[in-house]
Formats: C-alpha cells, sequence, structure tokens
C-alpha cells in the first residue's frame, strides 16, 4: 500500500510518501502531486521518501520529472538515496532531515546525524577523483595526500605492482626462448682470422724413427701459415627443429595467457582490498554518528537527572554505553588504517605516502545472469584455460619433435678462406658439403622422450578437467553470492529502518517516564547491529561482483575502463 501526507513547514509542502512506490501505486502520487500543483499560488514541494521501501523504474520517471519542476528529494537509506543521487546528478546535495528539528520533535524521524554522514558514503562512485601527487614518488617523503579512485588503483596497480610486472617479465622471457628456437632453422656464419707460427717434429710422425733415407731432417719449421674467411651453415630438413620452435611458440601464447591471468588476480585483489577499505571508512562513519547517538542520550539522561526525572542507574547505563560506542571507533579506525596500509602495499606506493579513497560503498543493481551461458563466457574468456590450452598444444608439438628423430635431417655446410704462408702469399680456398643424418640406433633415448611427453600430456588432461570444473565452480559460486547478496542489502536496508523507529519509540518512552533507558540501550544496541549489517552486505555485495567478474575474465572490463 501507500500513504500520502502532507504538511506545511518553513513555507514548503511536505509530501510524506511511506510504503512501496510501485505499480499503480506510482500515478496515485502523480495525481496528488498534479492536484496540490493546481492550487494558487504554486507551492514549493518537497518529497520525503524517507519512509518508501521500493521505488520501480516508473516511480524513478516520476520523481525526476517532479525534481525538474523545482520539488527537492528528501531520502533515507543506500537504495533510496543512490536512486535520489542518480536523478539529481553526482555531486549536487539532496535535502536531508535537519538533526536539531529531529531533537526537538519526535515525529520528525531520527535524533542522530549517522544518516546524513552515511549517505555520503552511498553516493554512486563519480571516479572523477585526481591524484594529488605523481604515483612515480620521489626518494624524499612526500607530504600530499594522493586520493584515488577504484579506477585509479587498478591502473596502478597494472602499471606497478611487482607481482603484475614480474608476469610480464616472463612472458617476455619466453618470447626469447622462441627466438633462439628459431635460430637453429635459421643460417649460421662465423668469420675467422688466424695468423700462427708451427713447427712439426716428422719423427713423432713416424712413431719415433724415421724410414732409412728419409730426405728430411727430423722436423720441419719453423713455418708461418696465415688464414682469413669464414665458416657457414645451415639445416635444409629437419622436422624435429620445426617442432620444437612450433612447441616454443605455443610457450609464448601460454606464458601471455598466464601473464594476463596473472593481470586479473592481481586487479581482483586490488579491487577487494579498495571495496574492504570502503567497507572500514564506512564503519569508522557509523561509529562516529554511534558515539554522536551515545553522547546526546546520556546528556538527556544527565539533563532528566538533574531535572529529578530520572534516576543515577539511567546516566550510569547511558555512561557505559557512551564509552563502548568510543571503544568500537577506536578500532575501527585502526582497521582502516590498516586497510590504507594493505592498499598502499598492492599499488607498490611509497610506504610514507598517504592515500584515501575517492569512491564510497554503493550497491550496483545488476540482472542474474545465467548460469550456463556464464560458464561458456568464462571458458573462453579465462586466461587460465587459454594458458592449459597452449601448453596442450606445445606438449603435442613436443611429442611430433621427439618422433621426427627418427627421420633423416639434411645440412648444409661450408667455408671459405684466403689461406697461405703469409697475408700477402695466400690463394682462396674453400669446401662445400651437403650432409645427410639418420639415427639407427639412440640407445632407447628417442622411445623415452616420446614416453615422457606422452605422461605430459595426461598431466595436462588432468589439470584441464580440473580447471574446467574450477571455473563452473567459480561461476556458480559467483552467482549465488550475487544473488545473496541483493537480498541481504534489501533485509539490511529494511532493518536500519526498523531499527531507527525502535530507537525513536524508546527514547520517546524514556522521555516521558514510561519506562527507563535499558529499552533505549537495547535500541541502540539493534541499530548498530542494524547499521553493521548495511555495511556488510553492501561490502557483499560489491565483493560478490568483483568475484563473478573474476569467475567470466571480465576483471580489467569491468574496473579498468
Amino acid at each position: 500500500m501507500l500513504r500520502i501526507t502532507t504538511e506545511n513547514r518553513r513555507g514548503k509542502l511536505f509530501l510524506s510518501v511511506e510504503g512501496s512506490l510501485s505499480g499503480p501505486r506510482v500515478a496515485t502520487l502523480e495525481q496528488c502531486w498534479r492536484e496540490l500543483s493546481a492550487t494558487s499560488p504554486r507551492p514549493k514541494f518537497c518529497i520525503n521518501l524517507c519512509g518508501v521501501s521500493f521505488i520501480d523504474n516508473a516511480g524513478k520517471v516520476l520523481l525526476k520529472e517532479i525534481y525538474r519542476q523545482g520539488a527537492e528529494l528528501l531520502a533515507e537509506g543506500c537504495l533510496n538515496q543512490a536512486i535520489v543521487t542518480e536523478i539529481i546528478g553526482p555531486g549536487r546535495k539532496s535535502e536531508t532531515r535537519d538533526s536539531k528539528d529531529k531533537v526537538n520533535d519526535p515525529s520528525k524521524g531520527s535524533p542522530f546525524i549517522f544518516y546524513v554522514i552515511f549517505f555520503s558514503l552511498l553516493l554512486v562512485p563519480t571516479f572523477a577523483g585526481a591524484q594529488t601527487k605523481n604515483p612515480a614518488l620521489p626518494a624524499n617523503a612526500p607530504t600530499d595526500t594522493l586520493k584515488l579512485s577504484l579506477e585509479q588503483s587498478v591502473a596502478l596497480a597494472i602499471k606497478q605492482n611487482p607481482t603484475q610486472q614480474i608476469a610480464v617479465l616472463n612472458a617476455a622471457q619466453s618470447v626469447q626462448d622462441k627466438n633462439i628456437s628459431r635460430a637453429d632453422l635459421l643460417p649460421q656464419a662465423n668469420f675467422e682470422v688466424a695468423d700462427s707460427a708451427n713447427r712439426e717434429n716428422v719423427k713423432a710422425q713416424f712413431g719415433g724413427k724415421l724410414p732409412p733415407g728419409f730426405p728430411f731432417p727430423g722436423h720441419i719449421g719453423p713455418y708461418q701459415i696465415f688464414s682469413a674467411g669464414s665458416t657457414f651453415g645451415s639445416n635444409i630438413f629437419d622436422f624435429t627443429l620445426w617442432k620444437r620452435y612450433q612447441a616454443a611458440r605455443s610457450n609464448v601464447n601460454a606464458s601471455k595467457a598466464d601473464s594476463l591471468s596473472t593481470r586479473e588476480q592481481v586487479i581482483l585483489l586490488v579491487v577487494s582490498q579498495y571495496i574492504g577499505t570502503l567497507r572500514a571508512v564506512a564503519n569508522v562513519e557509523a561509529s562516529r554518528s554511534r558515539v554522536d547517538l551515545a553522547q546526546a542520550l546520556y546528556d538527556q539522561a544527565a539533563d532528566l537527572q538533574k531535572e529529578g526525572v530520572g534516576t543515577g542507574i539511567d546516566t550510569l547505563r547511558a555512561n557505559v554505553e557512551l564509552q563502548n560506542e568510543k571503544q568500537r571507533l577506536i578500532e575501527a579506525e585502526n582497521d582502516r588504517e590498516a586497510s590504507l596500509f594493505g592498499l598502499s602495499k598492492l599499488l607498490n606506493l611509497d610506504p610514507r605516502q598517504k592515500i584515501e579513497l575517492a569512491d564510497s560503498l554503493s550497491f550496483f543493481d545488476t540482472p542474474q545472469p545465467d548460469v550456463e551461458a556464464s560458464i561458456e563466457d568464462a571458458l573462453t574468456a579465462r586466461q587460465e584455460w587459454k594458458a592449459i590450452e597452449a601448453q596442450e598444444k606445445s606438449a603435442k608439438l613436443e611429442k611430433q619433435a621427439s618422433q621426427y628423430q627418427r627421420l633423416p635431417s639434411l645440412r648444409f655446410d661450408g667455408n671459405w678462406a684466403y689461406y697461405g704462408s703469409n697475408s700477402s702469399s695466400g690463394i682462396p680456398t674453400y669446401q662445400y658439403q651437403v650432409s645427410a643424418n639418420m639415427p639407427l640406433f639412440t640407445g632407447g633415448r628417442i622411445r623415452a622422450e616420446i614416453v615422457k611427453a606422452d605422461l605430459e600430456l595426461q598431466k595436462i588432461d588432468q589439470q584441464k578437467a580440473d580447471l574446467r570444473n574450477q571455473i563452473a565452480l567459480d561461476v556458480k559460486t559467483a552467482l549465488l553470492n550475487l544473488e545473496s547478496a541483493r537480498n541481504e542489502v534489501q533485509v539490511a536496508n529494511l532493518g536500519v529502518e526498523l531499527a531507527k523507529e525502535e530507537v525513536d519509540q524508546a527514547r520517546d518512552r524514556f522521555k516521558a517516564g514510561v519506562a527507563n533507558n535499558i529499552e533505549v540501550i537495547s535500541a541502540q544496541d539493534s541499530l548498530s547491529r542494524a547499521n553493521d549489517n548495511q555495511i556488510a552486505a553492501l561490502y557483499r555485495s560489491n565483493q560478490a561482483r568483483a568475484d563473478f567478474a573474476r569467475a567470466v575474465g571480465q576483471m580489467e572490463k569491468t574496473y579498468a575502463k
């Protein structure tokens, strides 16, 4: 159902909407608004959406038209605030409830400022924050704070994360391994210059005894030999070398796929750390707002005690709750700083560089993808799958290379030289030859290499089956978490609204003297849990979205625009 009430306040006509703004209820709100707009003089409207539990697309269109006609939109809760932000545009402020009015008049809403602060945490990310300092930091200690959006953090990680850079270097090494294999197929040539002085023992050549009547002395020389020329050669026909070169090319593809897989994993780590830090920041802001609320309730209990209405135990309980909330704030601030340090390490920033986040924790309502289609997309896009397919192809080529060793190979070799007793008396000499080689007996080496290649293929088949199941598991788990997180956000939003109402009613009862502040303390605890649940639900929603992008191999496409 939909309930609409009107109230003139501070020169404005407030339309308070409660219930679900969807379906035929949208027309009810539109009719009420147009009837009031037709009055003379035309009033200035403020649409209070704090009691709305759901807004469909038709409701969004109507609210956008009402806003365009000059009305102000007032909203609480992450979903409604996100919708209002979408309508009025990022960077522009919507109307919020006045906290002072809420203290004096319980009917006007919550008596604390948590939702005003939390509103800023739920704005749609603009990704417009600019870095205040070049990431390439100087040796001296940085003085400026580096403000990073999620997109900028991902870009920095791709550029300078050590794990990512090592993966890129490994891929570059595989390219050089391929070039080394290719060199065996190409002609080789060497140039050499030699000038030597020689003396030979003729007697030693004849076994230590010269033939009778040998006309020469027992030695020859010394004499000089000069040589300058080149040697060259090339494989004409060798299937083994060709297959090994093809295997090296497949290894290049596998290494590149591994590098891209590492890139996706690094992006996931950065996104997860960034989202976790957003959660820590939201926890700090929520803790601060609860400290403010606890302080206000303590002050109220102390005032009532001074007036003789309250008791000392009520003031003591309120003070205990205030100290508990202060302790939670200290813990939340510590968690936030530790999370920022972790993000800085992933981005490989200077440890002395201070950073802060430019985005906020928000909810992205996306359609639930189909499981089977998502698994097919993952098998097409996941770099791990491409890498193992390239490894399988390389292993098959290595097996063929081992088998082709039994075939004959054909090779051409030659040399040309300027040869003589010195550099001025030499003549050109040369030698050219074509040789064929075919192994006859290798001691079982070829057979062992073939068996080894078969075993490698079997191992890859097992890894491929395991990876296929892992990808399917990743996709199914991510989709399950995505649907669960979407429902959690809706329940958490409702829980915050109910907890807020419980605090209002408990405070009214305590102020009227109907009950002590045990009910107020209990309501505070309920609100604290509801706030934590809402922040946790938003975090799980964003993390589930990131996990799904990783499962289908779309991390960089989703987060590195």
